[in-house]
C-alpha cells in the first residue's frame, strides 16, 4: 500500500468505473460521475487529504481509498471517499487495511468525525464499516452531490 501517484490515475479511474458498474451505481448522483475519478492525485493533494492504493505482486492496482474534508460541512468532518477494490482484491483484509489507514490519517490531520455514503446493496462494504465502528445515520451530510446513495454512516474519530 502506498500514496497514489499521477501514474496511477488512469488505472484507478478504470477500477472505480469497473466496481461502480458492477454494483449498478452508474449515472447521475453517483461518484462515478465525479471529475476527480480521472484526476485522483490532484483531488487528494490538499494538506488534509490523502488517497492510498494497493498493488498486487505484479504491480497492478487492485484498489484504493482516501479521505478529505466533507464538502459543505464543518472543517472537522472528513469523508471516506472512493474506497473500491476489484473483485480479486476482496475478502483478503485489504479493505480493512485501507479503512484503518484512512482513519488514522484523518485523525492525524485533525478531523473529529468521519462520514461516508454507500449503497444499501453493497452489503460486504457496509459490514466492514459497521465492524469498524461506523454507525448508520438517517440522512446524508454535506454536499457531495451523490443523491444516488441510500446508506450513510458516521464515526467519531476522537474519544470522549
Amino acid at each position: 500500500m502506498r500514496l497514489i501517484e499521477a501514474k496511477d490515475d488512469p488505472q484507478m479511474g478504470r477500477i472505480i468505473r469497473q466496481v461502480m458498474t458492477e454494483f449498478n451505481a452508474v449515472g447521475e448522483g453517483y461518484s462515478i460521475q465525479d471529475p476527480e475519478v480521472d484526476a485522483m492525485t490532484a483531488a487528494y493533494s490538499d494538506d488534509r487529504a490523502a488517497y492510498f492504493v494497493i498493488e498486487d505482486s505484479s504491480g497492478q492496482l487492485v484498489g484504493g481509498a482516501g479521505y478529505a474534508q466533507l464538502a459543505g460541512a464543518d472543517t472537522d468532518i472528513c469523508e471516506l471517499r472512493k474506497m473500491y477494490l476489484i473483485e480479486g482484491g476482496r475478502g483478503a483484509g485489504l479493505g480493512r487495511i485501507l479503512l484503518e489507514t484512512c482513519l488514522e490519517g484523518a485523525r492525524q490531520d485533525g478531523y473529529q468525525r468521519c462520514y461516508l455514503e454507500t449503497l444499501d446493496h453493497m452489503t460486504s462494504a457496509r459490514r466492514l464499516y459497521e465492524a469498524n465502528g461506523f454507525k448508520r445515520i438517517n440522512k446524508p451530510l454535506g454536499a457531495t452531490g451523490h443523491f444516488g446513495c441510500d446508506a450513510w454512516y458516521e464515526l467519531p474519530l476522537v474519544s470522549g
